[in-house]
């Protein structure tokens, strides 16, 4: 039996950080994201060898262990083994044998989710595999707890639910980490002016969200008020954006896009650089209304809104600097897994 799954990466448009504990917790957070057309992928080969061997395809990383209860974490393709380690726990399996093989189309350090997503991948092809009785929250919670409780690496709790659950969200979160996904209804025509009207630009260099979601997590609990600020209003930029984005005011949505990345630069010192500012140069100075970099910032992929006949100057000026323009389109599942039978 081979089974495969697949889950959507995800542009996070605005309240970007209001997800990150102790922030979610104390003042509550809300974030509007949308998946794109650029995925994790998983296939899961059983084995009767007594052997797991785990496979990361894109990390050009590759393990052989023999099958046990619990797998080592001990900083190679973690994610991997943090996920079997939980299933086996959470649901009293016995040790498996298998082959297992991922990639995702985008680095990790992108900006776009790729870590979390890639475990929400790989927890549905272990969910397809074993007919594991779990629905998209559990599956979006139990991504969320392997990745900052089991292995304690440190990021906010929307990737895994924008990938399980895919399209327009707009997501609450509240103390406990309880989190409230609402899909938003937006009209076709809406989505296909905002496709026209954006550009997607890959820096060419991915970054370590820990260090800026750690500073901001610190300007947090020693209640630094100019960040502590930007974040309320960050927050509540995710309200204005889903109300701009639900009327089809794309110009509106460009202008609150842009104020929520000039907030996003006072939560952390790390989230801008030289060459950020350097790209947002270029784009607007070619024809750009707005833009911010998706995710926690400091490099990976950076998002612009323009008026659709000046798109192709400003993919133009981009693409002659070190990054790359990433043609892109929204999706509207999320994860899903399939099993094969290769008996036939």
């Amino acid at each position: 039996m081979i089974i495969r799954s697949k889950a959507p990466l995800r542009l996070g448009f605005a309240g970007g950080g209001s997800d990150v504990s102790p922030y979610s917790d104390l003042y509550g957070g809300l974030i509007l994201n949308a998946t794109i057309n650029l995925y994790a992928y998983c296939t899961i080969e059983e084995y009767n060898n007594g052997k797991i061997e785990i496979v990361s395809t894109d990390l050009e990383k590759h393990i052989t262990l023999n099958s046990s209860k619990e797998l080592p974490i001990n900083g190679t393709l973690d994610l991997h083994k943090g996920v079997y380690n939980r299933i086996l726990k959470d649901f009293n399996i016995k040790p498996l044998s298998f082959r297992i093989t991922t990639y995702s189309d985008a680095v990790a350090g992108s900006g776009l989710g790729s870590s979390s997503t890639m475990v929400v991948c790989i927890l549905k092809a272990f969910v397809e595999w074993l007919n594991l009785p779990v629905g998209e929250y559990e599956i979006a919670r139990l991504a969320y707890e392997i990745e900052r409780k089991d292995l304690n690496l440190s990021g906010g709790k929307q990737d895994q639910y924008s990938a399980t659950f895919g399209g327009f969200n707009f997501m609450e979160f509240l103390k406990n980490d309880v989190v409230i996904v609402n899909p938003l209804r937006i009209k076709q025509w809406i989505i296909d002016e905002l496709e026209s009207s954006m550009v997607l630009y890959y820096t060419g260099t991915s970054r370590s969200s820990a260090a800026i979601i750690n500073e901001q997590k610190k300007n947090t609990l020693q209640g630094d008020v100019t960040a502590i600020e930007a974040m309320h209003k960050i927050k509540q930029s995710a309200i204005d954006i889903k109300t701009a984005l639900l009327k089809g005011d794309i110009i509106s949505f460009a202008q609150i896009l842009g104020e929520a990345w000039e907030n996003k630069k006072k939560t952390a010192s790390a989230v801008t650089n030289p060459m950020i500012q350097e790209v947002f140069d270029v784009a607007k100075q070619a024809g750009a209304i707005a833009g911010k970099v998706s995710g926690a910032g400091g490099g990976g992929f950076i998002m612009f809104v323009v008026d659709p006949p000046m798109k192709l100057p400003v993919i133009n000026a981009l693409n002659k600097l070190n990054g790359r323009v990433i043609n892109f389109q929204f999706s509207e599942g999320g994860t899903h897994g399939w099993k094969i039978n290769n008996n036939v």
